[in-house]
């Protein structure tokens, strides 16, 4: 895992000055690759590339990049692994191809080589991201793996076209305009991160995921004196949409054995690949379905204790540490638990806007920034589950959204209305209070963890007219963030353009494909990412094999939600291997209790960046909403920690930038 950065020019840079400028770069993204570094530049073209490197295959420095090919015709700059190397490697050589090293970089020069890019980029199975100069054309592609595992952010500065793993590499540079996109301001208040293609500042974007960008050198004659232009076209090599489409069509029409035969074979062969490093390899472990499964498998094929990690926190709803003890003593791993005070994880929230490097205000980044730390302590390579609620349907709201459209489609606006205003009477408190007062009597389904916020959101998902939007309301929080967000306009997402949308059977369906493209990527992934780099932590995702998730999506939906409990068929895959009892419990997600730090230990840190001088000193914000959620939050009166949050990363992202 590495990071990478550079540009292209037209611009009369000297030598000297393309090394200054790349090296600027990469000197940010050291967190991403502390071992090794590297730059490559050529005057001629005006082309420069950076590299930092966390040695993960081929320690030696036989791994050093930017590498050339062994032809000479192409330099790359690689940030990822590609799994299948040594089956690729084995074919190139067959081909006459000749290799200098062990890496799979060199595999990979080879292979676009071999096949061109394009073709070459279909074989890769893994995640990267990449950047690919040919000479011979005068040609460089930027390209990021299918499901956005690892990020390239691009932007067009002048007569310059500059990339990076994070902004910071481009921000770096002394020719970068630090003007906030407002417009991408309100989505990140929408969905608590902002998805691709923007990002938060103007004329920045990141690459979407399974593209291959290629820009050009436009000009009328030979030389790069006459060069006039450059030019960017994207073209998309592998479609999540035409995957959903068509696993739709050509469903898997076997039985429940073997379907189960089938997904337990892919993911054996997923998570083995992924267990291929020359440095100490090890897993988060959660205890839930999705993590457990990764780490069964790691066991199965594993002649050692597998090295698994998790984090406990105090506060009750939000410690789940107990149950991943229980699934590593059974499996017989190599357990490493730590209990989190509050203090601890306190002490991590002024460094976010650091990490994250763009706001991000999913709070499970705390725990996951945590997590890291601690299995960087021991490893440099660990697995994690996610994907699998994408995959096989395992939010609630898949099973609960077709569910609660059924049971009110029918009723009148008015009538959902005054529903909603009555779930809204009491506070969440009140509710989780009175959940927690009548736990043995309430039926084990309807035992929630943070029941109030979920019967407030559910007041709020009511009044949707259509089970799209019921869903939209799902995954908001702003729900009029241009109300919030000074001369702003909310821009169109895949979310919100219907012409992206998968054409699939239903609601749950079209859920599922929104959150593998959106979601998934943009929060779920990045949370993982920037977390994880940051303690120079790789991290691989079994689960999002894109094998896998073709498999998934021909799998029909009653092998994955059935008698209303998500994720069926994967959870028939684990209790091969883990006891039912160990893994059946309410669903708890990975989150922190900052309700009631805000309240609390946060209280003056949070009023600081939501001063009400402050905000309208700044100008991005509509202070008085903000301020009457503060106020709202503080007496109790209602939980807005989500909201909130949102707000605060920005803020505290801001004062760091």
């Amino acid at each position: 895992m590495c990071g990478i950065a550079g540009f292209i020019t037209l611009e009369s840079f000297n030598k000297d000055d393309l090394i200054t400028n790349v090296s600027r770069m990469t000197q940010t993204l050291l967190s991403r690759g502390p071992d090794d570094s590297g730059v490559w530049v050529d005057e001629k073209a005006g082309i420069a590339l950076g590299h930092r490197r966390l040695s993960v295959i081929d320690t030696s420095s036989g791994g050093h990049q930017p590498m050339e090919s062994l032809c000479g015709r192409y330099v790359i700059s690689y940030n990822g692994e590609v799994y299948n190397f040594k089956y690729l490697r084995h074919d190139l050589a067959n081909a006459g191809h000749i290799f200098r090293s062990h890496s799979d970089t060199e595999v990979m020069l080879a292979a676009i080589t071999e096949w061109g890019i394009e073709n070459a980029v279909k074989r890769f199975i893994g995640m990267f991201a990449f950047a690919l100069w040919d000479r011979n054309e005068g040609v460089l592609y930027l390209v990021r793996d299918r499901l956005g595992i690892k990020p390239l952010y691009y932007s067009i500065m002048g007569e310059s076209i500059v990339f990076g793993s994070e902004l910071k590499a481009l921000t770096a540079l002394p020719s970068f305009r630090k003007e906030i996109d407002r417009n991408a301001l309100t989505l990140m208040l929408r969905y608590n991160y902002i998805p691709a293609p923007y990002s938060i500042y103007e004329n920045v974007y990141k690459l979407l995921p399974a593209t291959i960008a290629t820009i050009r050198h436009r000009y009328p004659g030979a030389g790069r004196s006459s060069l006039k232009s450059l030019s960017l076209e994207t073209k998309v090599y592998w479609s999540a949409k035409q995957i959903a489409e068509d696993g739709a069509i050509n469903s898997f029409d076997h039985s429940d054995k073997e379907a189960v035969k089938e997904l337990d074979s892919l993911l054996r062969k997923s998570v083995k690949s992924r267990m291929i490093s020359d440095v100490p390899l090890g897993a988060f472990l959660s205890g839930g379905i999705d993590s457990s499964t990764v780490v069964a498998l790691m066991q199965a094929q594993s002649e050692r204790p597998v090295k698994t990690f998790s984090i406990g926190f105090n506060e009750d709803g939000y410690n789940e540490a107990k149950y991943a003890k229980a699934v590593a003593k059974h499996l017989g791993t190599d357990h490493t638990e730590l209990y989190v005070t509050s203090e601890e994880a306190l002490a991590v929230i002024p460094q976010l806007p650091v990490y994250y490097d763009e706001p991000f205000a999913d709070v499970s980044q705390i725990p996951t920034f945590l997590v890291s730390r601690l299995a960087r302590k021991h490893v440099t390579v660990s697995l994690s589950g996610d994907g699998g609620d994408e995959n096989f349907s395992g939010y609630e709201r898949y099973s609960f959204g077709k569910s609660l459209w059924q049971k009110t489609g029918w009723m009148p606006a008015s009538v959902q209305k005054s529903f909603a205003i009555m779930l809204r009477t009491l506070s969440s408190e009140t509710w989780d209070k009175l959940f927690s007062r009548f736990s043995m009597v309430i039926p084990k389904h309807l035992r929630l963890t943070t029941p109030g916020d979920k019967i407030h959101k559910l007041s709020y998902i009511l009044g949707g007219k259509s089970p799209d939007e019921m869903y939209y309301r799902t995954i908001s929080f702003w729900k009029e963030p241009t109300k919030i967000v000074r001369n702003s306009s909310e821009p169109l997402t895949v979310i919100t353009d219907k012409s992206q949308w998968a054409k699939v059977p239903g609601m749950t369906e079209r859920m599922m494909f929104l959150d593998l493209v959106s979601y998934l990527p943009d929060d779920i992934l990045t949370k993982v990412d920037r977390a994880s780099m940051a303690v120079s932590l790789e991290v691989r995702v079994p689960l999002l094999d894109h094998r896998v998730v073709e498999f998934a999506w021909k799998v029909p939906l009653t092998m994955k939600i059935r008698n209303g409990q998500g994720k069926w068929l994967l959870r028939q895959v684990l209790y091969q291997y883990v006891p039912k009892e160990l893994i059946e419990r309410p669903k708890m997600g990975f989150g922190v209790p900052i309700d009631t730090w805000l309240r609390g230990p946060l209280r003056d840190w949070a009023e600081s960046l939501l001063d009400k001088s402050r905000l309208q000193g700044e100008g991005h914000f509509n202070y008085g909403p903000i301020r009457n959620k503060w106020e709202e939050h503080l007496s109790g009166k209602r939980n807005w920690q989500y909201y909130l949050w949102s707000i605060l990363m920005f803020q505290a992202w801001l004062e760091n930038n």
